[in-house]
């Protein structure tokens, strides 16, 4: 579950000056989305525990599952695919090869979609740390379930112009697109929670292969893992 500015400042009894205040010097978790900070519940509550905050009332409560609890991420990665070694000048022909990729869509729709990823303003990038970032069409783009997808694109080299919040250099790429307005936030959030697990990070250091490295992703989200037969892992 992800919360705005506001959001967590209610929650704490804070102003939101202090709020930003704490992620620029004290590591409050968070992710960029737009011209929006957005704080994913659980790391807020592990953040705040590690300070003596206390965060467990308002909109730091326990919700309700997620929405996206519902989605089959490894589908959604199994859709967009593992794109290894991709150089940065080379990143929009990727995404519009991604996205032509799209099932039952029709040429039209393929073609806007692809103007608009690769055009300046087309993505937003949403920098999370850890050499990763979470682009996404910068304008709404829900063409419904069938059309979702998670694409992992590793670049050979960093990508220009695109700070992460702890300085590392951006070269892995968690593409998405939501099926639904109001899964947007919780696709964020799910990935953004497998990033910062580390499970995804320690096997593409380990050069894994794209089964294994699914397969992480996927655990570090906290969902189970489907296997090819039907079960769950």
């Amino acid at each position: 579950m992800y919360l705005n500015l506001i959001q967590i400042a209610e929650s704490f009894g804070v102003s939101e000056q202090l709020v930003i205040e704490w992620v620029r010097n004290e590591g409050m978790p968070h992710v960029h989305d737009r011209d929006r900070i957005l704080f994913e519940q659980d790391q807020v509550m592990t953040w705040a525990a590690r300070n003596g905050l206390a965060a467990n009332t308002g909109f730091l409560a326990q919700p309700t599952p997620a929405l996206a609890s519902n989605l089959n991420l490894a589908a959604l990665v199994r859709r967009g695919g593992i794109w290894r070694d991709v150089t940065p000048g080379d990143l929009p022909g990727v995404l519009e090869r991604i996205v032509r990729g799209l099932p039952g869509v029709s040429a039209a729709v393929h073609d806007m979609l692809a103007r608009r990823i690769c055009s300046p303003e087309g993505l937003t990038m949403a920098p999370t740390g850890k050499g990763f970032a979470l682009p996404h069409p910068a304008r709404g783009v829900f063409l419904g379930e069938a059309c979702a997808l998670v694409a992992l694109i590793l670049l050979s080299g960093p990508l220009e112009g695109v700070k992460g919040p702890d300085a590392v250099p951006v070269t892995r790429l968690l593409f998405f697109i939501s099926p639904t307005p109001r899964l947007h936030v919780d696709m964020l959030g799910l990935l953004a929670r497998s990033v910062a697990s580390g499970v995804l990070s320690t096997a593409l250091d380990q050069a894994a292969d794209d089964e294994t490295v699914l397969q992480a992703l996927v655990e570090g989200s906290g969902h189970a893992v489907p296997l090819r037969s039907g079960g769950r892992r």
